[in-house]
């Protein structure tokens, strides 16, 4: 039945693969391999973080004596990082509220013993229409790279060659990370949870829910439906081969708090082509993926306001892509009048 929130999980990749802690007292940073492969990729050598850090300091936004603090998120981070962040931990403590992020979520709504006979139209659900494998969809010169990218990140895994190109591509993109030291979907919410836990602030859910109450038809046409994906296939398979050391750089940037590097660097890949396969397509503007996303975004908006109304302290998490930015979460926060001070100010 998860497979059926493949959608929105194409939006914001997550990969759930569960990376022991190192001790408190291990090496502060660990080298990766640096050189020119067989392949003609290129792996820069820089450090990655491990063990015990900070992360990034606070955003505020205040109205009078009402503080609303703002954690930006990132992916990737560090595999082997265990964040541990005082600032956090003590204004959630003095916090009424916490806000989650925004998410869009799909929920199907049948009984057990439906779902029992979904399964078989779910086998399959990532392959090409048609059986066809990814050198007959995708052209000459974006497979010749997906073969060495393959080669040096997946190794001789047949079966993805029938994947859709969004699927194969996002597979290359966990697996580069595992190999370059980051982990992609590592969550700083064990952290909360626990300071959530032991402080009892109220937790406010900004969620818009898409409902599916007869899902086999939809499972059906997903299969037959041809994604326009070549742009995140290309657009991955650029992020991977160009922006390595890039995400490295921000990864230590995030979890050291150095601020000035992080706002230093290019942003983070931007999900947009993947994300459009999906919402753009026949059946996720049937489902009004787009209207969700607009309307969860003005719910977030509401609901920070709500609390700079009745709070002293409020805490929340963004994606620092959707809190900064022209069009940003902050920048929305600001021209409603509210002072915004960066973590440095």
């Amino acid at each position: 039945m998860l497979m059926l929130g493949l959608c929105l999980a194409l939006v914001s990749p997550v990969h759930a693969q569960q990376v022991q802690s190192p001790p408190v007292d291990a090496n502060p940073a660990i080298p990766v391999a640096t050189g020119v492969g067989a392949d003609g990729i290129r792996t820069e050598e820089t450090v990655i973080v491990i063990g015990e850090q900070p992360g990034p300091g606070l955003w505020l936004v205040r109205k009078g004596g009402h503080d609303l603090w703002i954690l930006g998120t990132l992916n990737p981070l560090p595999a082997k990082m265990q964040w541990q962040s005082k600032q956090v931990e003590d204004v959630i403590a003095n916090a009424q509220e916490v806000i989650r992020p925004p998410s869009v979520q799909l929920g199907v709504k049948v009984g057990f013993f439906k779902s029992l006979t979904l399964l078989p139209s779910l086998l399959g659900v990532r392959k090409n229409p048609d059986d066809k494998t990814l050198e007959q969809v995708v052209s000459p010169q974006s497979y010749a790279r997906w073969k060495a990218l393959k080669t040096r990140y997946i190794g001789s895994d047949r079966g993805i060659e029938k994947w859709r190109p969004m699927f194969a591509a996002l597979e290359l993109y966990n697996d580069a990370m595992k190999k370059s030291g980051l982990e992609n979907g590592k969550s700083v919410w064990p952290t909360i949870n626990r300071a959530i836990e032991a402080h009892h602030p109220s937790v406010t859910m900004v969620k818009e829910e898409i409902v599916v109450t007869d899902p086999k038809p939809l499972v059906k046409e997903f299969k037959r439906t041809t994604l326009d994906d070549l742009a995140c296939f290309d657009n991955t398979m650029t992020q991977i081969e160009t922006d390595l050391d890039a995400m490295r750089l921000r990864a230590n940037a995030w979890a050291t708090g150095d601020m000035a590097a992080l706002q230093a660097l290019p942003p983070p890949y931007q999900w947009e082509a993947c994300s459009s396969a999906i919402t753009e397509a026949g059946i996720g503007k049937r489902l009004g993926f787009g209207d969700a996303q607009k309307k969860v975004g003005a719910k977030w908006m509401a609901a920070a306001e709500a609390a700079l109304d009745k709070n002293a302290v409020t805490f929340a998490t963004l994606d620092m892509k959707d809190m900064l930015g022209p069009n940003g979460y902050l920048a929305k926060l600001k021209a409603k009048g509210y002072m915004v001070l960066a973590p440095d100010e």
